[in-house]
């Protein structure tokens, strides 16, 4: 059943990713209507996130946010496919590297030091994937759960490494990492994902307690690499831009909790000055702080 269906689709992800941009986000339009007017695709799981994380805005301001928001969820959805058959020259042009961000990775490249990328579900982080390998001399690996279809799976990693990047599969990061210290190279976390409660750094963010990975921070620790945090932001329909802020420099003489709490507030920042390019369909609040958590 899982072949037919991707096979099925196939022809279909190849024919959208082909489509000249005027009638691909055209389509997009069209999907928009359906998925938020007709089926209301999780709208009570962003509707309620929305009212939790900003409390102090009217039910006007809230519900413009989320119209917005699920435009970009399926402009999002699309965009990714379109890695199926973009051209280096179009990838460049929708998702740039600010001159800033690619001098910080090449620097750090130049001095042989293997670098930690962290950010959030934010902007087009597929795009930007694309962007750095074809922008910066590090190479890039980026740590992704697999998919439950391998069909669906093996295409995931065909568009992502399309252009030259690696990927780690998020239960063998660390083991991929140590193998490559000798290799001069740049790892990919994304670090808004919903770990177990029982085994995550408890903190406050947007007014929620919420549970973040440790994984990020404790394997920067181990492997002493510097911290970068990056934002994709979305400056305009189908055009993103990377921008990178250096974070931590020596992660091992940091203190316990310290470096998920910054990149936490980090992204933090980032939704509060453009809520609607992030993940509100996403449950991130569906776990309870236990009674004893570690927190800064």
């Amino acid at each position: 059943m899982k072949a037919l269906v991707f096979y099925l689709s196939l022809p279909l992800l190849y024919l959208i990713s082909l489509l000249p941009y005027p009638l691909f986000y055209g389509l997009c339009d069209g999907i928009f209507f359906l998925v938020y007017h007709v089926f209301g695709y999780r709208k009570q799981v962003v509707r309620t996130n929305l009212k939790n994380a900003f409390p102090e805005k009217s039910e006007k301001e809230r519900r413009k946010i989320e119209r917005m928001y699920f435009r970009y969820l399926v402009d999002l959805m699309l965009e990714t496919f379109k890695t199926l058959t973009i051209s280096k020259k179009s990838a460049l042009k929708k998702c740039e590297a600010t001159p800033e961000a690619v001098k910080l990775f090449n620097e750090y490249h130049d001095k042989g030091q293997s670098v930690i990328i962290v950010m959030g579900h934010y902007g087009n982080w597929e795009w930007a994937g694309n962007t750095f390998s074809l922008s910066c001399k590090s190479p890039l690996y980026i740590i992704y759960h697999p998919l439950r279809n391998p069909y669906f799976d093996r295409l995931m990693y065909k568009m992502r490494t399309r252009f030259g990047n690696r990927l780690y599969p998020m239960k063998e990061a660390f083991k991929g990492m140590v193998a490559n210290r000798k290799e001069v190279n740049v790892t990919a976390f994304i670090a808004d994902q919903t770990p177990s409660p029982e085994n995550a750094y408890w903190t406050t963010f947007l007014h929620q307690d919420t549970p973040v990975f440790w994984g990020t921070e404790r394997l920067a620790c181990k492997l002493d690499y510097p911290i970068v945090y990056i934002t994709i932001d979305r400056y305009k329909r189908g055009r993103y831009r990377i921008h990178a802020k250096k974070m931590i420099e020596k992660p091992s003489l940091t203190r316990e909790g310290e470096i998920s709490e910054m990149h936490t507030r980090l992204l933090e920042e980032d939704i509060r000055r453009r809520p609607e390019i992030w993940l509100w369909s996403h449950k991130r609040w569906k776990h309870k702080r236990p009674a004893i958590s570690q927190e800064i």
